[in-house]
């Protein structure tokens, strides 16, 4: 797996072995990208340039990583499994992101107090578990969502996601395995 685009572009991040881990596909993380960046949210501006970004069940850091690649300022990670955090940590350094990088390990349905609030966040939950849904509203109330944030959840192709209190999903797309859901923050 690689980074995109930007300046750690075609750089190598690794994955852990097994299924506990599902990183976003490279076509899926590529069309993600390319919306961010050149279809209607980017209108005032890129979401991702110049802003702090939240990598939710962020397993590889995959998203989080390709963000700060392309321009964040800071990114935040929470991911719960110690293999993944391992691999992640280990992603973060190779990429020489240690200090605009922040790991914390917590359960995204009950975040701790967020310590810089976020314009853009990225969810990749297990496929099936719908706490995307759940995930969005605390991590509002904990204070790592901006109002008018931009949320992107990713769920299996054929699963279903309603917004939950607070949000409108504005897109979706489909890719492959993944849909991809555009939600803002009310």
């Amino acid at each position: 797996m690689r980074i995109i685009a930007g300046r750690h572009r075609g750089r190598e991040i690794q994955a852990p072995a097994g299924r506990d881990v599902r990183p976003t596909g490279d076509r899926a993380r590529q069309a993600l990208f390319n919306i961010l960046e050149h279809g209607s949210f980017a209108a005032a501006g890129s979401p991702i340039a110049g802003h702090h970004v939240l990598d939710v069940f962020a397993g590889t850091g995959a998203l989080g990583l390709e963000a700060l690649s392309r321009g964040a300022l800071s990114a935040s990670f929470i991911e719960m499994a110690p293999a993944a955090r391992q691999m992640l940590t280990a992603n973060i350094g190779r990429l020489g992101e240690g200090d605009r990088a922040r790991i914390l390990t917590a359960d995204a349905t009950r975040p701790p107090l967020a310590s810089q609030s976020c314009a853009l966040a990225f969810l990749d939950p297990p496929y099936g578990s719908g706490l995307a849904s759940v995930a969005l509203p605390a991590l509002a109330d904990a204070g790592w969502l901006l109002p008018g944030a931009l949320a992107v959840a990713e769920i299996a192709a054929r699963e279903t996601m309603a917004a939950p209190s607070g949000f409108a999903i504005e897109d979706e797309r489909r890719y492959g395995a993944a849909r991809l859901v555009f939600l803002r923050r009310l």
